[in-house]
């Protein structure tokens, strides 16, 4: 391959980064791996893209290749006879497959991690929703075993470096394949990849370095939550196994229904029935509210379905300054039982108004059901 084009094997420009050519060469030994396809011609080429990279990605034999010298002094990956040289990037070929290159000292797993999170459901009324409250709750978790500290290891014991591993939690393994000799490395199975080997457990907490207990906090719910909000305690979740860190404490808001208001968003809605008396003549009206009971006007002549808005009545706003509003929405009863002098009264205003027998009045889109069914076959 003296005479091949380095950078048209991988498919890149000659002024290609360090990068673009390793990710082109990735791409091809996924597609040109002799475990993938075994075709004597792709093996040919897959030893191709092998020497363009080993030469291409290394910036020394780079230059010489791109000033006409032989960036193996002789001796290379291609050569005759010379197999696979030093440079042989097999690490990368392992990186193309699974992400990480094999033969690489990890070193033994840290016993201590990171501890789960955890979420309890919370339930308040609407009045804590809106302005906030602080609650004590009790949790069960798992917290630092006080006896050993979260090492795991009995009072006057310690853990035993293991003596299959040596201490480096993975052993290694020699294979051979078409490349030569393989070293892979793999966790130990006598450790389970810590090094060490707790001979003597702590009795407390089993050797886990935690215990679960039920524990008490005391935490504030802002004003302005809702049903679904979830609120972060951070740090306040399970402690992990080995003493490791703790997770964190979701809140699971619950709201309960309130027996005369419902909320949609940071407004408060409700319906108040008035007599239509006091809707044609208008009337004041002492209603509840959630700063207490608070009086609104009703002008003359209100129908049924108006809606009276008492503004900053509602719920505090999350995280914001101000509040929703409290709508009220009016119902207007009318009597369906009149004594006989109710009825003359009522006949006698009738009267007056020139309503005895009135024409009645329709709005736009008030069809009766076969004029609607009529529409939908004409396509209106």
């Amino acid at each position: 391959m003296a005479n091949s084009d380095y950078y048209a094997a991988l498919g890149v420009r000659r002024d290609a980064s360090q990068d673009e050519i390793k990710k082109a060469y990735r791409r091809l030994a996924r597609e040109l791996h002799p475990d993938v396809n075994p075709d004597p011609a792709t093996q040919e080429r897959f030893k191709e893209i092998t020497q363009a990279y080993e030469v291409l990605s290394d910036p020394n034999k780079r230059q010489m290749y791109d000033l006409g010298g032989d960036p193996f002094g002789g001796a290379g990956a291609g050569a005759p006879g010379g197999g696979f040289g030093a440079g042989f990037p097999f690490s990368d070929i392992m990186d193309a497959f699974f992400g990480t290159a094999t033969g690489g000292a990890r070193g033994p797993r840290s016993r201590a991690r990171r501890g789960r999170n955890a979420t309890i459901r919370v339930e308040l009324d609407l009045r804590e929703t809106a302005f906030g409250t602080t609650r004590e709750l009790q949790v069960d978790t798992a917290v630092l075993c006080e006896v050993c500290q979260g090492v795991g290891a009995a009072p006057g014991t310690h853990p035993d470096t293991c003596d299959m591993c040596n201490g480096r939690g993975e052993i290694s393994q020699v294979t051979r394949s078409f490349l030569g000799q393989v070293m892979t490395t793999r966790p130990c199975p006598q450790c389970g990849g810590f090094g060490s080997i707790i001979r003597h457990p702590c009795q407390e907490c089993s050797g886990d370095g935690r215990v679960r207990t039920r524990r008490t906090i005391k935490v504030r719910i802002p004003a302005g939550v809702e049903d679904g909000t979830h609120i972060q305690l951070a740090g306040e979740g399970e402690i992990g196994p080995g003493g490791g860190p703790p997770g964190d404490l979701f809140l699971e808001i619950v709201e309960r229904s309130h027996e005369i208001f419902e909320r949609r968003g940071d407004d408060l809605h409700c319906t108040v029935q008035i007599p239509m008396t006091a809707a044609a003549l208008g009337t004041v009206l002492t209603v509840e509210t959630l700063d207490g009971a608070e009086e609104i006007d009703v002008r003359p002549g209100t129908q049924s379905g108006q809606v009276i808005t008492m503004y900053s009545r509602g719920v505090q706003r999350l995280n914001e300054t101000g509040r929703g509003d409290l709508l009220i929405h009016v119902n207007v009863e009318t009597p369906s039982r009149l004594d006989p002098p109710q009825e003359e009264l009522l006949r006698e205003l009738a009267k007056l108004r020139g309503e005895e027998r009135p024409p009645g009045k329709f709005a736009p889109g008030q069809q009766g059901f076969f004029s609607r069914l009529r529409d939908a076959f004409n396509g209106r």
